[in-house]
């Protein structure tokens, strides 16, 4: 297996509808071949969010990079900032929203519930 050295700044970034920020897809199988990961980076300014929802089948990572915003979990809202980050079981949801005066970008990762 080789080693693919990936510069995330040359990765398409595209604007989504409905408030939810900017994405660019960073690890896919195009990219480098991973047939089971999706990683991207979000972006999200003021008044956008993004609202996670895995599947029975899926497991999410998202990583807070830059920024400050509020995670609403099982409608509990929990202020973060730069470092923090939260893990979605399958069928578990989050919200993340903007926050403070600069953007705030994400690291997500979505990963294939393991077959046994």
């Amino acid at each position: 297996m080789a080693t693919t050295f990936i510069n995330t700044s040359e990765c398409a970034r595209v604007r989504l509808g409905g408030l939810q920020g900017e994405i660019a897809e960073i690890l896919n199988n195009d990219l480098c071949g991973a047939k089971n990961v999706v990683g991207m980076l979000r972006w999200l300014g003021k008044g956008e969010h993004l609202d996670a929802q895995s599947g029975q089948d899926t497991h999410q990572l998202i990583y807070l990079m830059e920024g400050e915003g509020v995670i609403t979990l099982e409608r509990k809202d929990y202020e973060v900032a730069k470092g923090a980050g939260i893990y979605l079981g399958p069928a578990e949801s989050a919200s993340i929203r903007h926050a403070g005066a600069g953007s705030l970008k994400l690291f997500h990762l979505v990963v294939p519930k393991a077959r046994r």
